[in-house]
């Protein structure tokens, strides 16, 4: 996969990513990262800027760097060592990559165990989620399943409670006790969470809306749920 962007290809460095070939803006003006990249002895193509254009769809800023696919972890590995601060998503069939890189970050920042996501209908972990994810990416397990509700009676077997999101739902988030291990549902961007992973969690919240916008964007309203179960096994 390809991934793109001075601090991204720098994150990739620190943390001893194999980058199999570097593509280089002809007039590339990062004289220490490319030093960084040559002592590496890395494979380097010198490109124009529309060549670079063609290889990715985003701000590049002037460097791409083609690294090995995202390695998945197996279930058994995401649950391997469960106790009652344990904390997962589950992201109902999203399509937007800026949304996984953004979950992506604020997991890794919050601690979060990993996500889960399904194999099929589903956002992939690309370039752009390596990108929105800024390095974070490499440090928060994700495991793909071809099921969701399977995967979802699977956690309860391990003693998961599963916590679904639902605008309309009368019960608040802040409203119900986190001190067990949970796994937050995150619905579509435009159709939230499917009937079927509705009927499956223990419980609905909402987040509580006091605007005039009724919705919120999925990236945000996970981290706002992050933060919300964190807060809650505090006190």
């Amino acid at each position: 996969m390809y991934a793109y962007g001075k601090s991204v290809v720098r994150d990739l460095i620190k943390n001893g990513v194999e980058i199999e070939k570097a593509y280089i803006y002809e007039q590339f003006p990062d004289k220490k990262l490319f030093l960084a990249l040559q002592k590496l002895k890395i494979n380097m193509e010198y490109c124009s800027k529309k060549e670079l254009d063609r290889l990715v769809n985003g701000n590049h800023q002037g460097i791409i760097v083609s690294i090995p696919d995202y390695e998945f972890v197996g279930f058994d590995e995401l649950v391997k060592d469960v106790d009652s601060n344990s904390l997962i998503l589950l992201l109902d069939h999203l399509e937007d990559p800026h949304n996984l890189g953004a979950i992506v970050r604020t997991c890794e920042a919050a601690g979060v165990e990993g996500i889960i996501i399904p194999n099929k209908r589903s956002v992939d972990v690309n370039s752009t989620v390596m990108k929105v994810s800024a390095g974070a990416l490499g440090n928060v397990k994700i495991c793909l399943v071809a099921n969701l509700n399977n995967a979802i009676s699977r956690l309860k077997e391990r003693g998961f409670w599963i916590v679904g999101t639902k605008m309309e739902s009368p019960l608040s988030y802040a409203d119900i006790d986190y001190d067990m291990p949970i796994c937050l549902v995150i619905g579509n961007e435009g159709a939230g969470m499917s009937r079927l992973i509705s009927e499956s969690c223990d419980h609905i919240v909402s987040i509580p809306m006091y605007g005039k916008v009724n919705s919120l964007n999925a990236s945000v309203a996970a981290g706002i749920m992050i933060y919300g179960v964190l807060e809650k096994r505090k006190k």
